[in-house]
């Protein structure tokens, strides 16, 4: 099982960003290093352990797939801030961070 990201290196290949592509149409998250960041974004960069500044959404086909993939973020380095459960009307998933602290849910519906 692999979170599904594909490497965008061939495009973006330098020592301040690594690239992703994520999902069918190839949707693309960069990660920058601080001082490039606030270069292109003319601001500050925010503190994650002390907020957040957004969260990724990534669709789960099923409870095991979510299930699986709080595994594999385990074995990646991330760490799950909220166990795979059911809420609401219907959802389930999880939460995780990433090793940067950049949160992001897995959900199935």
């Amino acid at each position: 099982m692999e979170l599904g990201f594909k490497s965008n290196e061939g495009r973006n290949k330098t020592n301040v960003l690594t690239s992703f592509l994520i999902g069918e149409k190839d949707f693309v998250v960069h990660f920058f290093a601080n001082d490039p960041f606030k270069e292109a974004t003319k601001g500050e960069v925010a503190d994650l352990a002390l907020g957040n500044e957004i969260i990724f959404t990534l669709w789960a086909e099923s409870k095991e797939e979510a299930d699986a993939w709080s595994i594999e973020v385990r074995n990646a380095g991330g760490t799950v801030f909220s166990e795979p459960a059911a809420f609401g009307e219907g959802y389930y998933g999880f939460g995780f961070a990433d090793p940067d602290g950049h949160k992001w849910n897995v959900l199935h519906m």
